[in-house]
């Protein structure tokens, strides 16, 4: 599948964008405090003025109303050039949620501020419940026209910058663990609601959340209450898609990179590239980011095709194979450029320590393994 000429006019200006507005490191670290804070509020607006985070978002709340592709090439776009607004991906999963399954005022409320610049949070993992989030404990009880909400959640992205949060908890602790699960919209300023932020490789990303008594209104509920994790499923081709579009980016980046070093560094009178070693691992990573890009792609082309249709498999398989590949690249991108990979000047560590999560949240690589071996029956 190749990009239609919007599309490649589209990938263009953000391109120009990220150059001109975060194009170097003295810009990003301008932007993000050194590194510290990913997410980049004043980037963010003036990409929310462009009228970009609304892409995916539908055109009656102000969003452009594209599809998977058009979303990948942003996410794939920002990604290598490493634009900081690490706020979007989350929200865009949370807002999908809100626009599949919120109330009508739910997601007149939430959409049009997303396309505004609004950042959202989604938090499912708990301390004893990460890949297996049917093993969520977190407490919601009914209690006359509110729900009261009891317990912990961790590993929530964006809570501390977020405005709202799109929360799942256990409603009814009878039923299978499967059942019983409901979606709830929490205000970040809501009473009740701790948010502690946990120190992490990539700076400030994710929390803690500790809920006591945190009480809200009877439509807080996203969707059908016990419903969650049918809605929870229904997901995830978005939320494997996203990271796989951003780890594609970040793997192109890292190529990129590599070969302009192995280029101009010479050694023994000679570029270091030129040496056999060296050309023949820069081929097979060459080689090896076509195949990815040609899934990536292709798996977004045919959830565009297929608009509601489950694709276990191939989501899968798109997010194992960018996210491992970005992790490999970028850890050989560091090999081949010696100590100047290792500096943070020439940003290749930067770059590993941005992929070496990604095969670890939205699905570890051994849960798409499991996820992809059970679509063949086994």
């Amino acid at each position: 599948m190749r990009p239609t000429d919007e599309q490649r006019d589209f990938a263009a200006a953000i391109g120009e964008f990220c150059r001109r507005e975060a194009g170097s490191k003295e810009q990003r670290d301008g932007l993000t405090g050194n590194g510290e804070h990913p997410h980049s509020v004043e980037l963010y607006r003036k990409m929310a003025d462009l009228g970009w985070l609304g892409v995916a978002v539908a055109e009656e709340y102000g969003g452009a109303g594209q599809g998977m592709v058009d979303l990948l090439i942003f996410l794939e776009e920002t990604s290598y050039w490493r634009a900081p607004i690490s706020g979007f991906a989350t929200t865009i999963i949370a807002a999908s949620a809100y626009e599949k399954f919120g109330s009508e005022q739910q997601k007149k409320q939430i959409l049009p501020a997303v396309v505004g610049g609004s950042v959202l949070g989604i938090s499912m993992s708990e301390p004893e419940a990460g890949s297996d989030v049917a093993g969520v404990t977190c407490k919601a009880e009914r209690r006359g026209d509110q729900w009261v909400i009891n317990g912990q959640k961790t590993w929530c992205s964006n809570a501390h910058i977020a405005d709202n949060i799109l929360l799942v908890a256990r409603t009814d602790a009878q039923q299978d663990r499967h059942a019983g699960l409901t979606m709830f919209s929490v205000p970040t300023d809501t009473e009740g609601l701790e948010i502690r932020g946990i120190e992490t490789m990539g700076g400030k990303e994710v929390n803690d959340l500790f809920l006591t008594d945190c009480t809200l209104p009877a439509d807080a509920v996203v969707g059908t209450e016990g419903q969650g994790w049918k809605q929870l499923m229904a997901g995830l081709n978005l939320e494997r898609m996203i990271l796989a579009g951003l780890m594609l980016g970040t793997a192109r980046r890292a190529f990129d990179d590599t070969v302009s070093y192995v280029r101009e560094r010479e050694q023994f009178g000679q570029p270091v590239g030129s040496f056999q070693a060296l050309r023949h691992r820069i081929a097979d990573h060459a080689t090896e980011l076509e195949c990815t890009r040609l899934l990536v792609h292709d798996v977004a082309a045919t959830i565009d095709a297929n608009p509601g249709t489950m694709l276990p498999r191939e989501a899968s398989m798109a997010k194992l194979k960018a996210t491992e590949f970005a992790k490999q690249m970028a850890l050989d991108g560091m090999q081949m450029m010696g100590g100047y990979g290792y500096a943070t000047e020439y940003g290749m560590e930067a770059l590993l320590r941005s992929t070496v999560v990604s095969t670890v949240y939205g699905g570890t690589s051994e849960i798409q393994r499991d996820i992809i071996g059970k679509t063949f029956g086994l």
